[in-house]
Order: C-alpha cells, then structure tokens, then sequence
C-alpha cells in the first residue's frame, strides 16, 4: 500500500501549492506592490477553472492514460510558474494586475484543475476498498501542507526571497514531481483510458452519471454537509474579533491551530477507517458529535452577545480574559463555561479537528460510490461529486456575512445549527449501494 500512497501524498502536496500561493501569498505581494484592495480581491476570479472540471472530465476518462495526464499537467504547471518568474506582478504603484500576469495565474489554476481531475481518478482506480481510509488521509492531509507551504512557507521567505525566485523554487518542485510520476512504478501499471462507446452528448452522459447506484443520494449529502459548518467557522473568528480578542492571537488559533486540528482530525478519521469502520456508521457518529460541538459554540456565542462582555485577548489563554458589565449577566453557569482557558478560541479548533474528520469520511464515501462506476466514467464521476461538495461549501460561505447582517447573530448561529442537524437525519436514507 505504501507503494501506492506516497506517490499520492507527493501529488497531492504539489497540488495545494496553487491554492495556498494565491490565498495567502499572493494577495499580500500585491497589496505590497500597490495594488488596490479591490484589484486583489478580484483575483479570486482566477479560481474559476475550478468550476468547471467537468468540461474536461471526460477528455480523462476518454484519452490517453492517467499517467500522461498526470505529468504533462504537471509539467505544464512548472512551466507556468517559470514563464511567471520573469514577469513581476506589478509595477509599484501599478493600480491592476498586468494581463499577461492574470492570464498565466489563470492557467495555473487551470492546469492544477486538469490535474486535480486525473489524480481523483488515480485514486479511485488504485485504490482497493480497504485502502480508501488511508488513501483520503493522505489526500486531504498533503493538500493542506501544500497549502500550508505555499501560503505561510514561502510567505516566511519572502523578505530573502523575490518574486522571480520564489516561482523558479515552485517550478523546481513541479517539475520534479512531473519526472517521479512518469517514473513510479504504480503507475505504470494503470491501464490506457477506453474511448467512450457512443459519443460524449451531454445528456446521456449526464443519465449514465446519475445511473450510477448512490449518487443522488451522495450529491445531495456534498451539497449540504458542510453548510452549517462553513457559515460558523467563517463567521465565529470574526465575532471573536469584535469582542476584543487581538488580532495575533486569533490569526494564531483560527490559522497554524486550525489547520493543525483539521490535519489530525484528518489522520484520525484515515486511522479508524483503515480499521475497518464502515464510512457511513463513521460519518453518522462524526456528524453528531460536530452538531455538538457547534451547539457550544453557539451557547458560548450567545453569552459572549451580552451587552457589556468582552475578551481581552491578552489574558483568554490563561482563562482570565472575561470581563462583563453588570452584575445581572454574571450569571454562574455562563462564567463556568467561560472559566475553561481559551474556551471560545479551542471551540474554534475542535470544530476544525471535527471538520477534517468529517472531511476525510465524506471523501471516502464519495470515492466509494465512484467505485460502483464503469472505469470510462470514473473522472467525470468524481468530479461531478468534488464540483458539488466545492460549491456547497463556497455557497453559504460566501452569505454568512450577509445573513448575519441581515438577521443577527442568534438567529444566524441558530440556522447554521439547523443545517449541521440536516445531515445526522439524511443519512437515514443512505441506498444500502453504499453501506
């Protein structure tokens, strides 16, 4: 098996790289170049390759082998980031992202999207059952240090490094993860993609896609599990913020702490599956006790909402930084919930430990269903799942902070608690297909 999961783990971290580059060090290489905040913010637009993986799914699972795919995407990625080397961002003072810049981070996305497709399918062919709890660990876990390098690493070398050579380092990396794929032994052994045997019409591909047992049931569980997760995770550090917390120490905990407990959620939910926990029972108690978890978050939130309460956040972690107005809100119950250290910033990391650990379980149960597909549909198929799971989680994430504006803290922390129940009952209508 380790023959199978270390090429995984390598392609998986390369993979990350892109996002954490242009979620958390692109933005502040532009900003220092003098771009405008709004000029940054429009560079998410490059996201959008994303979107759209379903366009070139089929190319996958339809032409030339995974192999091929796999190291001329990512090849071409060390290509991108080579030809970006020798253009600067932006020329200070510059009031928008050159074109020429725009259009190579445009295909960066786009190549690690193409990629992302081929090594889903990767995963889901060299895979045996048995393996798919340890084979999601390594795929969620290395996509976050890759995240985690790219967006905090290579932030760290900045000010030794510069913009030509910080993307020669990435193409370095690229390139030679594009020669270990060509030459691991694992996946020489893969078989050439079968072309399609009728042609690629949308409409029978969409009703061969839909044929395949499970998957409207688990499109449904990608669209809504993370819902009520995203809204409160997005929301929450910010609350925190304007009850006093500092700015350091809440980057600290929602950041480097939240990760960590998202990768060790992670590797916990690979170790029980590897030991012959069936996902859906896995995920059913998972799903419960994150419904828990944000129940006292959201208890916590409540009583934080107190006029007159605040955090001083250079006191939280020794358990001393509640101050209240008012001796009617010292209520006993609330300050024994708040006597804990730290209790409204270690919320924040048991919900990302419970958050990696329901994430690994879904993918093992999306994995599992693209199994029960015929091998010319198997990246389309998976992509398919991904694309949902990825917009369920962008769509409430994105109107968090327009729900809480427009509807208050209580009943938007009390909505999202709804959303998180909605999954622990639709999985009482699991088809026996995945169980």
């Amino acid at each position: 098996m380790h023959g199978k999961l270390l090429p995984l783990a390598g392609l998986y971290l390369v993979q990350g790289l892109p996002y954490g580059l242009q979620s958390g060090l692109l933005p502040l290489l532009l900003r220092a170049r003098g771009l405008s905040l709004t000029r940054v913010g429009l560079a998410k637009v490059l996201y959008l390759p994303w979107l759209f993986k379903l366009v070139w799914a089929p190319l996958v699972d339809t032409r030339g082998s995974l192999r091929a795919w796999l190291t001329l995407s990512t090849a071409a990625l060390g290509l991108v980031c080579g030809l970006l080397a020798a253009l600067p961002p932006a020329e200070a003072g510059q009031a928008e992202l050159p074109v020429t810049v725009a259009g190579l981070l445009l295909l960066l996305n786009l190549g690690a999207a193409v990629q992302d497709v081929a090594l889903d399918t990767l995963a889901v062919q060299l895979l045996e059952p048995a393996e798919l709890g340890p084979g999601n660990t390594v795929q969620v876990v290395a996509y976050k240090l890759g995240a985690v390098l790219a967006g905090g690493g290579l932030l760290a070398l900045v000010p030794t490094l510069s913009w030509p050579r910080l993307f020669l380092l990435l193409a370095a990396a690229y390139w030679l993860a594009a020669a270990l794929v060509w030459a691991a032994p694992a996946l020489q052994q893969l078989p050439a993609s079968q072309p399609s045997e009728r042609p690629l019409r949308t409409l029978h591909l969409l009703q061969d896609l839909l044929a395949v047992p499970g998957t409207l049931w688990t499109a449904g569980l990608v669209l809504t599990y993370k819902l009520g997760e995203q809204g409160a995770s997005s929301l929450f550090p910010l609350f925190l913020l304007d009850r006093g917390i500092s700015t350091p120490e809440l980057g600290l905990w929602n950041g480097v702490g939240a990760v960590v407990c998202s990768i060790v959620g992670s590797s916990l939910g690979g170790a029980l599956l590897a030991r012959h926990w069936q996902p859906l029972p896995l995920l059913r108690s998972v799903l419960r006790f994150r419904l828990g978890g944000l129940a006292c978050q959201t208890t916590l939130l409540f009583h934080l909402d107190t006029p007159g309460v605040r955090l001083d956040g250079s006191t939280v972690l020794r358990g001393e930084g509640l101050a209240m107005g008012g001796e009617e809100s010292r209520e006993s119950w609330a300050l024994l919930i708040l006597a804990f250290p730290g209790a409204a910033l270690l919320s924040l990391c048991l919900q990302h430990f419970l958050g990696g650990l329901v994430t690994t379980t879904t993918f093992t149960l999306m994995m599992h269903c693209t199994q029960l597909a015929p091998s010319a549909l198997q990246a389309t198929h998976y992509s398919l799942l991904a694309t949902l799971e990825l917009l369920g989680k962008l769509f409430l994430g994105s109107l968090a902070g327009a729900l809480a504006d427009s509807l208050g803290s209580h009943i938007c922390f009390s909505f999202f608690l709804a959303l998180s129940g909605m999954p622990v009952l639709y999985l009482g209508l699991a088809p026996s297909a995945l169980a």
